[in-house]
């Protein structure tokens, strides 16, 4: 979840649709200048007793942020608190339970990916080492209770908390024991938008399968895969989901806009505080009569804050996000972007992937969203499974990055990125089902060992 937008050249005041669509638009780029973001959030814990950390006191978040300061992080402070870093294009801010993200700097290959995330963790280890913390890449909390977790002072987030138990059951658990990788991935043209969502679209619940990795709730097998995937059903119907309009004829910057506009409003932010508007309109923030702040209208500031607040499959901005693989360990940080670029990024690769999925109909791709979390590669598709699926996407993938041809140092590409997704695919088995083999069996229903044996 992402900070305000810091961007003073959009403090004008809009009140026509069209300035909306336009903000959308000026993400078009060149080829030559698509790049890879790649976020992703891990797990705190106190090595004495797992717990997470707090906010404050001498082994909590805030200190973890200021340690981390020393290796040339600018602090972003929030009524004079630190409560997010800066540095070159990349950040690390805080979920709601204090789940440490690092935004990374647009990059030009999965190489650059995976040294800035290298680099992030060795950081990370070396404060947190200091602090007797240590850090967990998982999708879901696998051991305490939401009440055990802890709140971060963030404004946006008391709104949010306030707000989440009055539209599903299970937001306040999606912002406090969850933890996600995604990556930002670019578009040239308006076509080449659609095309690119549609089939991200399409192929998330291939993604949230080869990623599941939150078999556990509350130190117990809960039933689930990837339970974070299946948090998001059960979170707020307005702001998530599969986006069926996406494959509908016309889709385009239009259409997105004005689903974001009947997304309920969170907060506006002015003057260094968030302004409660949950429920509200941003059409009549655009007409200058949001309750919150009446008279004013949004600048695009607002609307980049704004954009940030829903919570689909995969998300609009200046760039597409794909958002439905669980976190984990460096090598699927890695294996993410590595995925989707060599999908997205090489035409040949995107024909042949909208190719697979074109003829899937709204009921089918549902079907797939809905039975993933529970089932994930094992989920039948057509008279086979969702492995066989997966395997179709890696080989595509696979010579998508073949043909990208970039090389490291040592001259390997950017393939080798895939081979723990293939090598999941190819045994038809996920992380979360080779933890709860674990726990079953060596561990003896002891979920306090995957502290010890997957941390960072």
């Amino acid at each position: 979840m992402s900070s305000p937008s810091p961007s003073p050249a959009s403090d004008a005041p809009i009140s026509d649709r069209a300035e909306l669509v336009a903000a959308i638009a000026s993400g078009e780029k060149p080829r030559a200048d698509w790049r890879i973001g790649t976020e992703h959030e891990k797990f705190g814990f106190r090595l004495d007793d797992l717990r997470p950390p707090a906010f404050d006191g001498e082994r909590g978040i805030e200190a973890l942020l200021q340690g981390l300061a020393r290796f040339g992080w600018d602090e972003v402070r929030e009524a004079g608190r630190t409560v997010a870093l800066l540095r070159a294009g990349a950040s690390v801010t805080l979920e709601p339970a204090g789940q440490l993200e690092l935004s990374g700097a647009p990059l030009e290959d999965i190489h650059q990916t995976c040294e800035e995330v290298s680099a992030h963790l060795l950081e990370v280890k070396t404060v947190a080492d200091e602090l007797r913390l240590g850090f967990l890449g998982m999708g879901f909390q696998p051991k305490w209770k939401r009440d055990e977790m802890p709140w971060m002072p963030k404004g946006r987030y008391r709104i949010m908390r306030d707000y989440m138990p009055k539209v599903g059951g299970l937001g306040l658990d999606m912002m406090t024991r969850t933890c996600t990788v995604q990556v930002n991935l670019d578009y040239a043209s308006e076509a080449d938008m659609v095309k690119k969502f549609r089939v991200s679209l399409a192929l998330q619940p291939i993604a949230t399968a080869l990623f599941a990795d939150s078999p556990f709730t509350e130190g117990r097998p809960n039933g689930y895969l990837s339970y974070r995937s299946h948090i998001w059903t059960d979170t707020d119907p307005d702001r998530t989901g599969m986006l069926d309009f996406v494959f509908e004829d016309g889709f385009g910057y239009e259409r997105y806009v004005d689903y974001l506009l009947d997304v309920p409003m969170y907060f506006a932010y002015r003057d260094g505080t968030y302004v409660d508007a949950s429920g509200q309109s941003f059409r009549d923030f655009l007409r200058g009569a949001l309750p919150a702040l009446p008279g004013e209208r949004p600048t695009l500031r607002d609307w980049s804050d704004h954009m940030t607040t829903a919570f689909p499959e995969v998300r609009l901005k200046k760039y597409l996000e794909m958002r439905g693989a669980d976190g984990g360990p460096w090598s699927r940080i890695c294996a993410l972007p590595a995925f989707w670029v060599g999908l997205l990024y090489d035409d040949a690769a995107l024909d042949a992937a909208w190719d697979l999925v074109r003829d899937f109909s709204l009921e089918e791709r549902h079907a797939l969203r809905d039975g993933v979390p529970r089932h994930a590669l094992k989920l039948p598709f057509r008279g086979a499974s969702v492995r066989e699926l997966a395997i179709e996407a890696l080989k595509i993938s696979v010579a998508g990055l073949r043909r990208r041809g970039v090389r490291n140092a040592h001259g390997v590409d950017e393939t080798r990125f895939l081979e723990p997704l293939i090598e999941f695919a190819e045994a038809g088995e996920t992380p979360a089902e080779r933890k709860l083999a674990l726990f079953a069996n060596e561990w003896g229903g002891d979920i306090d060992r995957v502290f010890r044996e997957f941390a960072y």
